[in-house]
C-alpha cells in the first residue's frame, strides 16, 4: 500500500476522509482555491511520481463546478507523473443523457466519458449509474459498484413484515428483481411516461400491491417528482406503509418539500452526494458507501478482483 495515494476535490471530503479512514491512510495534500474570475486553481503538495492515485470527486451539483474540477485535478497528476490515476466517482453526472431518445440531442454522457479520458484517467471506479450500458462509453477499465449490501442491511434492520419491492419504471425492474430475489419477495413495476424535463406522469402498476408494505428502488432522487407521484399511484392501489431506497440523493428544486408532503414513511439515500444541513430533514435516512468505495480502492490497488464486492 506504499504507493496508494488517495486525493479529493471540494464535492464531497467527508466521504473522501472516511473512506482513507477505512484504508488506513491520510488523505493527499492539495491546493484547491478558485481565482477571482472563477477560474480553478489547483496544486499537489506533495510527490506523487511514480504513484497509484485515487482522486474521489462525485460530479454532484454543482454538476459542471465539479466536473472541471475533477479535469484539472487529473490533468495535474498526469503532469505529475503519477503511474496510475483513477477516477473514484461515486455519482456520474450526465448519466441520464445516455441515448439519443430525441432529434439533434448530445450524448453527454458519451462526451463526458471522452472528457475523462482525454484529461488523462486510466480507470474508473464509479457506483450505481443511471444506465449499465454507459460502461461501454468509455475506452477505460470502469468498475461499476451497486449499494445493494448496504441497503439490504439496512432494510432487514428496519423490521418491516410483507415487504414488497417496487421498480419505478421498466428500466430498472432488473435492479428491483435483484433486491427481490435477495429479500424472498415479490416486485411490482410502476408504468409511467414521462411528459418532460424532471416531469413524469405515473399511468398505472402492474402487480398487486393491495396491503402490502412497499419500498422503492432507485438509483437517484432529483426533484422528487416521480417519487411522489409513484407514492400516490400506490396510495391508490391500496398499500399500506411506503419506503424509498435510492442511491444518489440529489435533492434538486421543491423535492425537500416534496418529501417531506409525502406520503411515505422514509427515503434511504447514500453519502455519494454531500447534503448539506438545509436538506437533512427527519424523512430522510443516509448510509456510507466508504467502506464498499474502500474495498474497491484495495482491490483494484492491489490487483485483485473486485467482483467479490457484488451480491
Amino acid at each position: 500500500m506504499s504507493k496508494l495515494r488517495v486525493f479529493s476535490g471540494k464535492a464531497n471530503p467527508t466521504l473522501a476522509n472516511e473512506i482513507c479512514d477505512h484504508l488506513g491512510t491520510p488523505l493527499g495534500k492539495v491546493k484547491l482555491t478558485r481565482f477571482s474570475d472563477g477560474e480553478v486553481n489547483f496544486q499537489i503538495l506533495e510527490n506523487v511520481r511514480g504513484k497509484d492515485v485515487f482522486i474521489i470527486q462525485p460530479t454532484s451539483p454543482p454538476v459542471n463546478e465539479n466536473l472541471m474540477e475533477l479535469l484539472i485535478m487529473i490533468d495535474a497528476f498526469k503532469r505529475a507523473s503519477a503511474q496510475r490515476i483513477t477516477a473514484v466517482v461515486p455519482y456520474y453526472g450526465y448519466a441520464r443523457q445516455d441515448r439519443k431518445d430525441r432529434p439533434r440531442v448530445p450524448l453527454s454522457s458519451k462526451l463526458v466519458g471522452d472528457l475523462l479520458s482525454a484529461a488523462g484517467a486510466q480507470r474508473l471506479l464509479t457506483m450505481d449509474l443511471h444506465a449499465g450500458q454507459i460502461q461501454g462509453f468509455f475506452n477505460i477499465p470502469v468498475d461499476h459498484l451497486f449499494p445493494m449490501p448496504i441497503f439490504l442491511e439496512h432494510i432487514q434492520q428496519m423490521g418491516v413484515d410483507n415487504l414488497m419491492v417496487i421498480s419505478p419504471d421498466a428500466g430498472g425492474v432488473e435492479k428491483a428483481r435483484a433486491y427481490a430475489k435477495r429479500m424472498g419477495t415479490s416486485l411490482a413495476i410502476i408504468d409511467k411516461r414521462r411528459v418532460a424535463e424532471n416531469e413524469a406522469e405515473v399511468m398505472h402498476i402492474v402487480g398487486e400491491v393491495k396491503d402490502k408494505n412497499v419500498i422503492i428502488i432507485d438509483d437517484m432522487i432529483d426533484t422528487a417528482g416521480t417519487l411522489v407521484r409513484a407514492t400516490e399511484a400506490l396510495v391508490r392501489e391500496g398499500a399500506r406503509r411506503i419506503f424509498t431506497a435510492a442511491t444518489h440523493a440529489v435533492l434538486s428544486g421543491p423535492a425537500i418539500q416534496r418529501i417531506n408532503e409525502s406520503a411515505f414513511e422514509s427515503v434511504l439515500v447514500t453519502n455519494t452526494i454531500l447534503l448539506p444541513e438545509e436538506k437533512t430533514v427527519p424523512k430522510i435516512k443516509v448510509v456510507s458507501v466508504a467502506g464498499l468505495l474502500g474495498e474497491a480502492i484495495k482491490s483494484i490497488h492491489e490487483e485483485t478482483s473486485v467482483s467479490k464486492l457484488f451480491v
